[in-house]
């Protein structure tokens, strides 16, 4: 296993921008926050500095600003409208440090409206966050959240400057209440969520929640790169089984993971051992065509597999009648199920899933679970997804074949 890339979080930093301020630059309208009038000094520089946002001259208005420090004896209004009006010019201007100072000092004065307020905190916790002193960030972020805050995109920059800001517990507390939340409400989990979920699952040694993190990945969000953590996780579950390997191999040369010369050996070969030359000829072909087959220093032993699954596929075709007679006549319905999925690798749907039926109708499996795999398998392939979806659900084992399963539903459900 290893850490997940944060596609979400990883950009944070750089997509995050400074909440838009309300209009601050109107000297009669700051002047109506004050319970005195503004002496002109001040009144003139703000106006200047008025000008020249408006004019998008954004340094020169935060010097033309500055000169008001050159004014003694100011009074906490003439203090409060002089900061509001900093916040908004700095903000334009991509001052950060500029920016937390007068929001740090409006947000101090409490002198705004609720919601106006609110939107000035959210401006401070992004301008924390964008100079990584995340400890701080988490905090605005909290009380803004605690004083009513309620827009939901903010959450992931909160959680993310927890977790930074070492308190890890907290940030982990506040995710998984996303989630739960994400699924009472029918909601799909943001992936930012998720990701930070798998990381700490991993970090943990906690398996079982990183598959079941990175489930919902691939449930929801669908990335390549999530399949490839996700199955390889399967296979280094606790007792995996090696008769499912090749139900695996399925699953990653569907999903398009199957890319190298040893996998579509091995695949193929697996293929022919438990009886699917057609399924073993399609992968070699499909091999041959990628060019991981057929090129290079072991291109006759390439050569040699494709024969071997050609005169197996014929000389198959020979005992076939046989074969099915005697899988007909055996209690055990496993030959039928065997004959019937290879039937279906052939194109041959309606006569493999019909041979597939009734070998599992005869209740005397020894795997049951993987011939309903095999057989939800075979209604995908079919285009039978409500006839797969049904089947797959009622697949709970303990062992991996379930987790195949569930993969198998994923892929249906994500189906047109």
């Amino acid at each position: 296993m290893r850490t997940l890339r944060l596609s979400r979080l990883a950009v944070l930093i750089a997509a995050i921008g400074f909440a838009a301020a309300p209009e601050l630059l109107n000297v009669a309208a700051n002047t109506a926050y004050a319970q005195e009038s503004m002496r002109p000094e001040i009144g003139k520089i703000l106006q200047a500095a008025g000008d020249l946002y408006k004019a998008r001259k954004y340094k020169d208005a935060l010097a033309k600003l500055h000169e008001t420090n050159n004014v003694s004896g100011k009074t906490l209004n003439e203090n409060f409208t002089i900061e509001r009006m900093r916040l908004s010019i700095a903000s334009a201007a991509g001052d950060n440090e500029a920016v937390i100072r007068s929001a740090e000092s409006v947000i101090a004065a409490n002198k705004l409206a609720g919601k106006d307020q609110l939107q000035l905190i959210q401006v401070l916790a992004n301008a924390y966050y964008k100079a990584g002193n995340y400890a701080k960030a988490s905090q605005a972020y909290g009380r803004y959240f605690s004083e009513g805050g309620t827009d939901s995109s903010l959450r992931p920059y909160m959680i993310h400057a927890m977790s930074q800001g070492g308190d890890s517990a907290r940030a982990m507390k506040e995710v998984k209440a996303d989630l739960a939340a994400d699924e009472k409400a029918g909601r799909t989990p943001s992936l930012a969520n998720l990701e930070f979920y798998a990381n700490a699952a991993l970090k943990q040694n906690d398996k079982a929640g990183y598959a079941s993190a990175l489930e919902k990945m691939v449930a929801f969000h669908g990335k390549k790169e999530y399949w490839v953590n996700l199955l390889n996780s399967v296979e280094r579950k606790p007792g995996f089984s090696q008769r499912l390997s090749l139900d695996l191999f399925r699953l990653k040369m569907f999903v398009g993971q199957i890319t190298k010369t040893n996998d579509f050996m091995e695949m193929s070969q697996l293929s022919l051992q438990d009886g699917f030359p057609a399924e073993a000829i399609k992968i070699i072909d499909q091999g041959f065509k990628s060019g991981a087959l057929g090129t290079g220093s072991e291109t006759a032993r390439h050569n040699r597999l494709r024969d071997l699954a050609n005169k197996t596929l014929s000389e198959n075709a020979k005992a076939q009648a046989a074969n099915e007679a005697e899988a007909n006549k055996s209690k055990d319905g496993t030959g039928l199920v065997n004959i019937g999925y290879a039937y279906v690798t052939m194109g041959q749907f309606d006569k493999g899933i019909a041979m597939m039926e009734q070998g599992i109708s005869k209740d005397n499996i020894k795997y049951e679970d993987d011939a309903k795999l095999h057989l939800g398998m075979a209604y995908l392939q079919a285009g039978k997804k409500v006839n797969a979806v049904k089947l797959l659900k009622s697949i709970q084992s303990k062992d991996a074949t379930a987790d195949l399963a569930r993969y198998w539903l994923i892929i249906a459900n994500q189906s047109k």
